[in-house]
């Protein structure tokens, strides 16, 4: 549970490269992640070519830390592998926040990158990783060790929660 309230986004990173045992173990957390009908529609795409992480900033803007990481993490939906059509997005988003609490477990710095529904970002990336028609990239996690602290955050909120019936 710690790592629930501990894990913030991180977008300073120190040089210092991830081991490919914790990227292995990041990804079991992925995939230990719930899916519609037990689908898995998932894919991972291990990004840690320096030449492909300074490549993604030019079409998404908020992934300037990418350039600093040590490592990212494509999430990707294989369509062909939902039952219930749309829920891969649910799905995949599982799997992406069980990338950023494993990565806070590990003491590694993350950030959740959205992609989908961004058209003009799923045609880049879908050309960048060369993905096939029916894989769908829904988000990118930065990875490395921080260069940064930041203390837990409190964002508990009674005024959203309702009890059996919508009440303002």
């Amino acid at each position: 549970m710690n790592a629930i309230f501990k894990r913030r986004s991180i977008r300073k990173y120190t040089d210092k490269v991830i081991p490919e045992e914790h990227i292995e173990q990041i990804l079991k957390a992925a995939m230990a992640a719930p899916s519609a009908g037990n689908q898995q529609p998932w894919h991972f795409i291990v990004v840690d070519d320096k030449e492909i992480l300074n490549e993604i900033p030019k079409y998404h803007q908020y992934a300037k830390m990418l350039k600093e990481a040590s490592h990212a993490i494509v999430v990707c939906g294989d369509l062909s592998r939902q039952r219930y059509e749309g829920y891969w997005v649910q799905d995949c988003s599982a799997a992406t926040q069980n990338i950023l609490l494993m990565a806070t477990e590990l003491g590694i710095g993350s950030v959740w990158l959205g992609v989908y529904p961004d058209q003009d970002r799923i045609k880049a990336l879908k050309e960048l990783f060369e993905l096939p028609e029916n894989v769908v990239p829904l988000s990118i996690v930065s990875l490395g060790y921080p260069a940064e602290s930041k203390g837990p955050s409190n964002r508990f909120d009674t005024t959203r929660i309702h009890r059996n019936k919508w009440q303002s």
